[in-house]
């Protein structure tokens, strides 16, 4: 009986060290003059590195991998769960009432830390945005996850994906390309599914073939500089045939992801007063508020969603938007007054949502739509009718991109025949308080200039994932979840009280 207990004791220490990482100390900084690819591939002894080898990409019973800058790619994953277009006997189409990957598992990334993605381009720093999107391909590759900011020892019990989405507009933008030369160079066959593709094919199948039309593209900063749906809408138009006149006019939508995200550069609910590390729209920033255009926007001034430096508002000196409906109203004027100085003779019929946050918003912007469709100048004119239709159709790539990742499953045969939905992960990155080098501000956040001053090719971690919980994600933004993404929070919450990646957190912390 001794003998059993004893090797009973060897067993569960040899199992505890083999999903614990050896906690001994090693330097943060690997290499300077290392790219993230040659790492993961070549350096064996990079927290970075994988095994490309015997990566087991075919393995039908893996979970499939989605990433986004933050926690709006969660309404990409919510597309994908809540999907019902085919049988699930032999996935021909269909609807039969079940949910098409109720058998797949999903672990998700949001790397709520590096947010915004759409800032590094205007920052000059497209280099260490591509290496950021590599990174995340890498977690969701590895088997590695921190259990909490704290923790100082990491896990190695998670599982590698057989498939990757990309579930972010920018990341898709930059870095969707990238990642397949770094699967090429590492002879993987893993495949990436993009949003924007997807995106562009759904918005097109809205129009007729010979239709003229106004596409609208309210996307991040980087994604409109990077033209990544302006030049494809242009490619797929050519290639599917439609012969009609099709404009293409983006807006970067700056703030408006990030007040979703409660970013503090862009939205801080406590604030009462304009502050000086405010980045959004503003009288006299880069990205400018425009007073002769105040009754179009309509800002909502009640508490605080928009601070000015005096009490009348006509007389603001200093005035930052401070909520995300306001974001979106700036954002939404600005795109109707480039269409229609542009004296096009043709109407906006459609807007792609290229931000995975911005369907969190569809209402708000269906109303200020409607709004601006009715608006009227002093002159007794409709100021926008003739150059938008009444009902504007609103495009989430998210619908497209679960159907382009079921046409691939099928296609390969990786559909998990005995897996659960209710085995998905989520994970959301923190800023690395070990790394010396990190600079963190009072919130546990990077401070912006921090943040975009990095430099690409110091193989850092600068970040830990962790798994989701109420110590990362705040009180409103899981009520939002709660009441938009429904499905998704559930899973969530399953995460958090019954996977064993998740005993460390206390009760307190769990979703």
């Amino acid at each position: 009986m001794k003998k059993i207990s004893f090797l009973l004791a060897v067993y569960t220490l040899l199992f505890i060290v083999g999903c614990k990482e050896n906690p001994k100390k090693k330097e943060v900084l690997v290499s300077n003059n290392t790219d993230i690819v040659s790492t993961i591939i070549n350096d064996s002894d990079s927290f970075y590195h994988i095994d490309m080898a015997n990566y087991p990409s075919s393995d039908k019973s893996l979970p499939i991998g989605v990433f986004d800058s933050g926690t709006g790619g969660l309404t990409v994953l919510k597309a994908i769960v809540n999907y019902d277009q085919n049988t699930n006997a032999s996935h021909e189409k269909g609807s039969d009432g079940q949910l098409d990957f109720d058998k797949e598992s999903f672990i998700y990334l949001g790397d709520q830390a590096n947010m915004p993605y759409g800032n590094y381009s205007k920052e000059n720093k497209v280099d260490l945005l591509k290496e950021h999107i590599i990174k995340d391909a890498q977690f969701l590759m590895s088997n590695k996850y921190y259990s909490d900011g704290n923790d100082t020892s990491v896990n190695t019990d998670k599982k590698p994906v057989k498939a990757l989405v990309i579930a972010c507009n920018t990341a898709t933008a930059y870095g969707k390309e990238y990642i397949e030369e770094f699967l090429k160079k590492a002879n993987s066959n893993l495949k990436v599914i993009g949003v924007i593709d997807a995106g562009v094919r759904g918005t097109l199948a809205s129009l007729n073939k010979d239709e003229n039309a106004i596409i609208g593209v309210l996307a991040t900063a980087g994604t409109v500089a990077s033209k990544g749906y302006h030049n494809t809408i242009l490619k797929m138009k050519d290639q599917l045939g439609y012969s009609g006149t099709i404009e293409v006019f983006s807006q970067g939508g700056i703030g408006i992801a990030e007040a979703v995200d409660e970013d503090p550069n862009y939205f801080n609910k406590n604030l009462k007063k304009p502050r000086k590390d405010y980045k959004g729209p503003s009288l006299n920033g880069d990205v400018q508020i425009d007073k002769t255009l105040f009754d179009v926007y309509n800002f909502d001034f009640n508490d605080s969603k928009m601070l000015c430096d005096t009490e009348k508002s006509d007389d603001c000196s200093i005035l930052q938007i401070n909520d995300a409906k306001n974001y979106v109203r700036y954002h939404l004027v600005t795109l109707m007054e480039q269409i229609r100085l542009s004296k096009t003779k043709n109407k906006l019929k459609s807007i792609i949502l290229g931000c995975t946050h911005y369907p969190y918003m569809t209402d708000e912007i269906g109303s200020i739509l409607k709004e601006l469709y009715s608006y009227k100048g002093k002159d007794g004119k409709y100021l926008y009718r003739d150059f938008m239709v009444e009902n504007i159709q609103l495009i989430d790539p998210a619908v497209d991109t679960a159907k382009e990742l079921h046409e691939y499953l099928k296609a390969e045969k990786l559909f998990n025949p005995n897996g659960n939905i209710k085995h998905s992960e989520f994970y959301i990155s923190v800023a690395n308080k070990d790394n010396k080098n990190n600079k963190i501000d009072s919130n546990g956040r990077f401070p912006y200039d921090y943040k975009y001053g990095r430099n690409a090719n110091e193989i850092q971690e600068y970040v830990k994932v962790v798994p989701f919980s109420r110590d990362n994600i705040s009180y409103d933004i899981l009520t939002r979840f709660q009441k938009q993404i429904p499905y998704v929070y559930q899973l969530m919450q399953t995460f958090n009280n019954t996977n064993e990646k998740t005993k460390a957190l206390s009760e307190e912390s769990k979703i």
